[in-house]
């Protein structure tokens, strides 16, 4: 075995680890609210452990400090929100409504992405159907709605600054991707055909 096999596979053991771990924490979560986002998230997470294992190896990757240190800002943001005090900006069922179109979405996309998964930017072969039609980062879109949807629930001051710095990594965090995935002449082609990086009309 290779130092980068190796390095692969211990990579795949910690971060499946880790998200079965958080999987088993929403699944206790699921069981005792029966809050419908509460499955689509764990479908979520629990792709992630699924993909993380049978994902294709990286033909390119950033390994950069600035990529590692994006990829862990974009993840770790979201647990570090909470449910605060301050007034909702719109009832429950439209903010529960959102948060569940925008773990749909991801859903989707990761489903889309299949072996082609990956956190940290590499290319691990091209994806162009499904949500991958709309946008060029669908998986991101979809949280980007879900952190709309949870901030409008909780507006409070510390989720508006936990929200803006884990987003701001995560947008870097898809340019970045773009960039390594650039030199493929696949992606060139597909850049020409679908022009939005996370939101159709808007950016």
């Amino acid at each position: 075995m290779t130092r980068d096999m190796l390095k692969d596979l211990l990579a795949r053991a910690a971060i499946g680890a880790l998200f079965t771990l958080l999987c088993v924490n929403l699944f206790g979560d699921f069981m005792r609210t029966g809050r419908f986002t509460g499955l689509l998230l764990l479908a979520s997470e629990s792709l992630v452990v699924v993909l993380t294992i049978v994902r294709r190896r990286a033909r390119a990757v950033d390994r950069s400090v600035l990529a590692a240190a994006l990829t862990t800002l974009s993840l770790a943001g979201p647990f570090l929100l909470t449910a605060g005090d301050a007034t909702p900006l719109a009832s429950d069922l439209a903010t529960a409504a959102l948060s569940g179109i925008g773990l749909a979405l991801v859903v989707a996309a990761k489903i889309a992405l299949g072996r082609s998964f990956g956190l940290a930017p590499a290319n691990r072969g091209v994806v162009v159907s499904g949500p991958y039609t709309l946008v060029r980062h669908p998986i991101y879109t979809g949280y980007l709605v879900t952190h709309v949807g949870f901030l409008m629930a909780h507006p409070t001051v510390w989720n508006v600054a936990i929200i803006l710095i884990a987003d701001s990594g995560l947008i870097l965090r898809a340019l970045m991707e773009e960039r390594v995935l650039s030199g493929d002449a696949l992606y060139q082609q597909y850049c020409r055909r679908v022009g939005w990086h996370l939101v159709p009309g808007v950016f």
